[in-house]
């Protein structure tokens, strides 16, 4: 049986002009013309317009539907292509969706929100290059700060929830902020210096107590408390220049909510007791 291009159009519910459009280049070729020099089709060519009409509507190029019809992929190779290319749009579409939301929850202004977006959608290379160079700007090359490397390194989730997303949006601009790395490489050569980094575990079980039973900063049970810490005191206020940033305890709070993680202590109070305690 014979078809119109008209009569092609109506069986396949395309319009005249797109058989056409298809059949000009070469996709639905005719197989004659009648006397008139009309073009005429067979059914071959209504099932490639059925396939190409479907593929057209999920979305598939023209040069990827010529491949098909051409006999250089099988439909399942291309839908399988083509639902993997679906699903990553889906992950793009999920991320700006949420980060959307957490720039209308920060009601940041123009400026500030386009930054967030680039932040914020960063690709998985992009977010472990920032992660990198921080880290290494931060504590340099050192073997033994391995652990203290991972602790602080976030993981952002393919999908995060809007949280997730803001507070990826603020760890990003602390990651970015040279006087901050430089704070912490200070607390890294600390360490190497001999200061251990488990020292604000010490403040925190030797100081809370204190805080939190009302003993005065400027009396004696604190300058024994001090003294107990075993630490020369010029180290000792050097370390606490640092780690009583707020900006490091900020980190640790996004770090979390990116990671899942619980809480971290807040060590704020015991750093503000110690340095008075100090300068008394």
């Amino acid at each position: 049986m014979r078809y119109s291009i008209g009569e092609l159009a109506h069986r396949t519910g395309l319009t005249v002009k797109a058989v056409r459009f298809y059949s000009d280049r070469g996709l639905v070729p005719p197989s004659g013309r009648n006397a008139a020099g009309q073009r005429r089709y067979d059914g071959a060519a209504l099932a490639r317009l059925d396939v190409i009409r479907v593929f057209r509507d999920l979305g598939v190029d023209l040069a990827t539907i010529r491949r098909v019809i051409d006999g250089e992929a099988t439909v399942a190779e291309v839908a399988a292509e083509h639902a993997a290319a679906v699903e990553a749009q889906i992950g793009v579409l999920r991320r700006r969706s949420v980060v959307l939301k957490a720039v209308a929850n920060r009601g940041s202004p123009p400026e500030a929100a386009s930054l967030a977006h680039q932040r914020a959608l960063l690709s998985e290379v992009e977010r472990q290059c920032l992660v990198g160079d921080f880290l290494a700007d931060a504590l340099g090359d050192r073997p033994e700060l391995a652990g203290v490397a991972r602790t602080l390194t976030p993981d952002l989730p393919g999908d995060p929830t809007p949280e997730q997303a803001e507070a990826w949006i603020e760890l990003a601009a602390l990651m970015r902020d040279t006087e901050f790395r430089a704070n912490l490489r200070r607390l890294a050569d600390g360490h190497e210096g001999g200061l251990r980094r488990d020292l604000a575990a010490e403040v925190r079980d030797a100081v809370t107590p204190a805080v939190v039973a009302g003993i005065p900063p400027r009396s004696p049970a604190a300058k024994a408390i001090v003294d107990g810490l075993g630490r020369d005191p010029g180290e000792l206020r050097e370390w606490l220049d640092v780690a009583a940033d707020p900006r490091r305890e900020r980190y640790l709070e996004l770090l979390g909510v990116i990671n899942g993680w619980a809480a971290p202590e807040s060590l704020a109070p015991a750093f503000d007791w110690l340095a008075e305690a100090m300068a008394a």
